[in-house]
């Protein structure tokens, strides 16, 4: 007797890296400030989103939260399919180490140590055993281009240079999301592009990134914009049919 035949396996869907549901953040008062009013938002993998908004629009807040660096006071912040809120302090700082990397446009590099121990020092706090270390982190500055400045010191590096430095930092540990702060913030028109261009790369080799930014030919770059303004988060109506952004 033939054995029925079976469906072949589906594989389902990776959760969204970011899903915000209702997330909002208010300051207590008197009076209570709202910095980001209840918003919905879904960035699947692979997505490149673009954040735009004036000084004191809220995208510093939403950049704090997106980071795990600030607490949401309403709704539920999902990372991974993680419950952000679920998660004490210590779980939530090894969850971002592991699962987010940080672009500053001030690089925040170490002055007295080499590009090599500067990304090194991104494995420190993520359980990566100390003999593979300074690999990956060579591997990181080849991919970003720079595997024949290993042992400069920040000092002995261009502003583009640098800024490479920050992201071959940022995506060592192959994160789930790349979250970049005005990355061309401190750069001339020549080397922001060079920069934006690395970021392009990375994209398609399927990197999920999330940029903040006041420019809107950086904005551009993305493949949809956000804009947040007196802490309301917007798309535009294609987009956010499309993706799920709902304020």
């Amino acid at each position: 007797m033939t054995e029925p035949a079976t469906a072949p396996e589906v594989a389902s869907a990776p959760p969204p890296v970011i899903e915000f549901r209702g997330v909002g953040l208010t300051y207590p008062g008197p009076p209570p400030v709202p910095a980001l009013r209840p918003c919905d938002l879904t960035v699947l993998t692979g997505d490149y989103v673009t954040v735009v908004g004036p000084s004191g629009s809220g995208k510093s807040t939403f950049l704090n939260i997106a980071g795990l660096l600030d607490r949401p006071t309403s709704g539920r912040y999902l990372l991974d399919g993680v419950d952000t809120g679920a998660v004490r302090d210590a779980g939530r700082t090894a969850l971002r180490g592991r699962r987010i990397g940080f672009v500053f446009q001030s690089f925040h590099l170490l002055a007295h140590r080499s590009a090599l121990e500067n990304v090194t020092l991104a494995l420190l706090y993520n359980g990566t055993p100390r003999g593979q270390r300074p690999a990956l982190a060579r591997e990181a500055l080849e991919r970003v281009g720079l595997g024949h400045r290993v042992d400069a010191v920040p000092s002995r590096l261009s502003g583009g240079e640098r800024q490479r430095v920050a992201i071959a930092r940022a995506v060592v540990a192959r994160p789930s999301l790349l979250l970049c702060d005005e990355p061309t913030g401190n750069l001339d028109t020549v080397t922001a592009e060079s920069v934006l261009s690395l970021l392009d790369q990375l994209h398609r080799e399927g990197m999920t990134l999330l940029v903040i930014t006041h420019d809107r030919e950086v904005a551009a770059r993305g493949r949809r914009t956000i804009t947040i303004r007196d802490g309301v988060l917007k798309e535009n109506d294609a987009a956010a049919r499309e993706s799920g952004v709902r304020t």
